[in-house]
């Protein structure tokens, strides 16, 4: 009797988790590391075979741990990072170059010189993006410049291009689905959101064969099972999404306005838009929130590219604290009349921005500026980075004649930290809701296998899952929160002076 048991297996930019879920509550977890690799500047690698161990060895020491093992479960949902790009053969299914982690930047002159072009009309009419590395199509037509032969390959059908949801579903079903989800296929910048299809246009300016490309599917469907031999018993995968969208469902974000943020390595603010995409006119992005039934629903998404990873930066490059979970208790010792603040453009700057020539920089630094400060700033930043993307929201949706959001439901590791928690109420002005389940891109990706395999009839079943923590409401008047904002704004405006390239 399999009853209730959905496993997620959530594969991150630094980590790998799988846990078992019943009835929308965690059952049981693990985890594994992922160490990224940079081996020039600005690039970002991934092993693909280490990457593919960390699934196999945390779903196996879930199930190990679960009464009837594989066979107790109902179905698997899988979420990824989004946008990292591999490339392997159809035969045999050998990799052949390290995955390209969405955070590389090798292809910047590339975005450069298609900005130049005039190609930023086109490929955002199509699929809502902006022209930036962060996305896969420049990833992968780099791959086809710079591995002899391989485009060759691809037009005979040798080879098979996928972002991690495909590569994983592919070895999970031993080579027989070579498949993605819409919200995947809408961060390749290959995808053309309003049909729902592979544009002809894009793959012709990208010199990217069709051959490559995997088939589309819904985000809960079938995406066949699992080989028996991995994990004991077949299991069905009835669920996909990136990460982001599948936060999204695990915050019960199905209608228009519902808004989350996750802050994890990067941080992401995405709000529900309904049933039609929405241009932005803030240089967020245009995407696709989640499909079901063949009926996609769509989203705006403003992207931080470091959130956690500043956290991570002072740990362990200046070793200013051995454990993150210290930040708490050393910002609120932070000397209240600082005014340090860390512009975090460690690889570019995302949303709203896209500046990937930009690079981090401290301004008001004093004698007497210490760990502490250095830490309070830290913490600020991703609070002023999310204001940023929140005031973009706002106005797109008031050019729409749609309300802004009036609160914020957060997830992510750092949702823990209360000290931030208050310090983003108080710096966007809105009411910051922490659910119960904080992994809520595992939850979201159970809940779709979930609704795939049949167990919720509808959104609203998949939105009871979810439940309040605690709500942290602004106490900062807005005469000081502005204060405090234009000094991040001009911050970043002394960083993008230099290195600012516009879509």
């Amino acid at each position: 009797m399999t009853g209730r048991n959905l496993l997620a297996i959530d594969q991150g930019t630094t980590s790998t988790r799988a846990i078992m879920f019943r009835d929308g509550r965690p059952q049981g977890a693990a985890r594994r590391d992922l160490v990224p690799h940079y081996p020039a500047e600005g690039w970002v690698e991934h092993d693909p075979e280490a990457l593919w161990q960390t699934v196999l060895a945390t779903a196996r020491e879930v199930l190990a741990a679960l009464p009837g093992g594989a066979g107790a479960v109902a179905a698997l949902g899988l979420t990824n990072q989004r946008e990292t790009t591999l490339l392997w053969e159809r035969e045999g299914g050998r990799v052949l170059h390290p995955a390209i982690v969405w955070q590389d930047r090798r292809t910047a002159d590339f975005c450069a010189a298609l900005r130049d072009q005039g190609a930023g009309t086109l490929i955002a009419a199509r699929t809502g993006l902006v022209i930036d590395p962060y996305f896969s199509a420049t990833k992968l037509a780099w791959l086809l410049d710079h591995l002899p032969g391989t485009r060759d390959r691809a037009r005979r059908g040798e080879l098979c291009f996928g972002t991690v949801d495909s590569f994983l579903l592919w070895r999970l079903t031993g080579g027989r689905l070579h498949v993605t989800d819409a919200t995947n296929a809408a961060r390749t910048m290959l995808f053309d959101i309003n049909r729902q299809t592979w544009d002809p246009e894009l793959l012709a300016l990208f010199d990217i064969p069709a051959e490559l490309l995997p088939a589309v599917r819904d985000s809960a469907g079938d995406f066949g099972a699992t080989v028996p031999d991995l994990f004991g018993a077949a299991i069905p995968i009835r669920g996909v999404a990136g990460d982001q969208q599948a936060a999204a469902v695990g915050q019960a974000c199905f209608s228009a306005g519902a808004i989350k943020a996750t802050y994890g390595t990067g941080c992401f603010v995405l709000v529900h838009t309904g049933a039609a995409p929405i241009a932005s006119r803030h240089r967020l992005l245009s995407t696709v929130a989640c499909r079901l039934g063949d009926q996609p629903g769509y989203a705006l998404e403003g992207s931080i590219f470091v959130a956690g990873a500043a956290i991570q930066w002072l740990r362990d490059a200046l070793k200013l604290f051995p454990e993150a979970a210290m930040t708490a208790a050393l910002a609120a010792t932070a000397k209240a009349d600082s005014n340090v603040v860390l512009v975090p453009a460690f690889t570019g700057l995302g949303a709203p921005h896209w500046a990937p020539a930009a690079r981090g920089a401290l301004f008001g630094l004093t004698r007497d500026s210490g760990i502490a400060e250095l830490t309070r700033a830290a913490l600020e930043a991703v609070a002023f980075q999310t204001r940023d993307l929140t005031a973009a929201i706002a106005q797109d949706l008031a050019a729409q004649g749609r309300p802004a959001p009036t609160s914020l439901r957060v997830d992510g590791g750092m949702v823990a930290n209360d000290w931030l928690m208050q310090c983003l109420a108080d710096l966007t002005g809105l009411a910051v809701e922490r659910p119960v389940v904080s992994e809520t891109t595992a939850l979201g990706a159970a809940l779709l296998a979930g609704f795939g395999a049949g167990l919720y009839g509808s959104t609203r079943d998949l939105a009871a899952s979810w439940a309040l923590d605690r709500r942290f409401e602004p106490r900062l008047g807005a005469a000081e929160r502005d204060r405090r904002y234009g000094t991040w704004q001009d911050a970043v405006a002394r960083v993008l002076q230099p290195s600012t390239t516009r879509p």
